[in-house]
């Protein structure tokens, strides 16, 4: 019986574990520019890794990781991407 219980409690923990999304990224509604215009800055990704907003309009800040140079529609979503660029980085 309780194994049982243990083996109940690690299968709902593993699916639990395996069920988290990406993290949800609370936008404001205006997206106007925070004042650093980003000029000619070629970014490889079309949307944002970490919320898959389009860029094309919203990028606001950037991370260059192995020489690309990536956009990002928040503080946020870029440092979530430093944490683990492996994780989002284009093949």
């Amino acid at each position: 019986m309780k194994s049982k219980i243990i083996l109940t409690a690690l299968l709902s923990l593993s699916l639990l574990s395996c069920a988290q999304e990406a993290p949800k990224v609370k936008h404001k509604k205006s997206t106007a520019s925070s004042g650093n215009p980003m000029g000619n800055v070629k970014i490889v990704n079309v949307e944002d890794p970490i919320c898959h907003m389009k860029n094309t309009e919203h990028t606001k800040d950037t991370a260059v990781y192995k020489n690309k140079t990536y956009g990002f529609c928040s503080v946020y979503c870029k440092d979530e991407f430093k944490k683990n660029p492996e994780k989002y980085a284009q093949k």
